[in-house]
């Protein structure tokens, strides 16, 4: 949820949404002009993409930013 530190986390549904569709994490990335790590580390919440690559990652997967990623604010 949080980092350690009380800052934002990002999580996505990448995996689910790409499984859904029958697609392999190679496909994806060609489809979205980066490589199969790129999203295997995104998948992991290991890198959180560019705005340009959500918004690509979503149209290639059928969905929104919003519906794709879920964004958790900075602790209080």
């Amino acid at each position: 949820m949080f980092d350690k530190e009380g800052g934002t986390t990002v999580r996505n549904s990448i995996a689910v949404r790409r499984k859904q569709r029958q697609l392999s994490q190679a496909e994806v990335a060609v489809l979205t002009n980066v490589t199969r790590q790129t999203i295997n580390a995104i998948e992991n919440d290991k890198y959180d993409p560019s705005l340009t690559l959500a918004f690509e990652l979503a149209a290639c997967l059928g969905t929104t930013v919003d519906e794709l990623f879920d964004f958790r604010g900075k602790r209080e």
